[in-house]
């Protein structure tokens, strides 16, 4: 069976739901999928935003679709891509909000380990994907994981930023207590949507203003 390597402090806070019959399941479906299918990321990416931002870091939670589907493209942090990959659309449209809010420069690289560094969660809806088929892991129990890690973070942590883009997202803001945490929902980012809202959203300095009001340092979103 598929081996998912998740970091210590996740694994604590996360444990009961490793053994839940869904998430068995959804195991034994990765497996199957990788043995007959090319899926992304690796298996030993999977949860490679856990790994870079450990829970007690967490101060951002950036919540996305699912993975890219392209050759090489996910690696594990929603949005990101690895070194020397095309920025896909969305990660250009990201890269544009950034600079207008904050005045980043765009970056070369889009991968955005740097923000994870920095305790920004960079998490999808759903964590893997068959190659070249958006949404093809869609219901088979990512969901019920990351609803349960959403509350986790609720219930256990204060002062938070949820930025929530698309409409998957941004049904994730029921299970959000807004008196504890600042909720930033806006359009997805991709060509089809970004302009509906996403543009103009401002949640680089948004998230900012909302750290720093509340005694906690602010991220540095500039890669470059």
């Amino acid at each position: 069976m598929i081996d998912l390597k998740i970091e210590q402090s996740w694994k604590r806070v996360l444990f009961d739901e490793f053994e839940k019959p869904y998430f068995v399941s959804l195991k034994k479906f990765l497996t199957q999928e990788g043995q007959n299918h090319t899926i992304y990321p690796k298996a030993e990416e999977i949860f490679a935003a856990f790994n870079n931002t450990p829970f007690e870091n967490v101060k951002v939670v950036i919540l996305g679709q699912d993975p890219y589907h392209g050759v090489n493209q996910a690696h594990g942090l929603a949005f990101s891509v690895n070194e020397g990959i095309l920025h896909p659309p969305s990660l250009k449209n990201i890269f544009k909000e950034l600079h207008e809010d904050i005045e980043c420069h765009v970056p070369q690289s889009g991968n955005l380990t740097k923000w994870a560094k920095e305790g920004v969660f960079l998490l999808n809806t759903v964590l893997s994907v068959r190659a070249n088929e958006a949404n093809s892991h869609k219901n088979m129990g990512w969901e019920i994981f990351t609803d349960a890690l959403i509350r986790v973070l609720n219930e256990q942590k204060e002062n938070l930023v949820f930025i929530l883009w698309g409409a998957p997202a941004a049904a994730k803001a029921s299970l959000i207590d807004d008196k504890r945490h600042l909720i930033l929902k806006a359009p997805h980012p991709s060509p089809l949507s970004s302009y509906r809202g996403f543009f103009g959203s401002k949640p680089f300095s948004k998230t900012n203003e909302y750290l720093s009001a509340h005694g906690l340092k602010p991220i540095d979103w500039c890669i470059e």
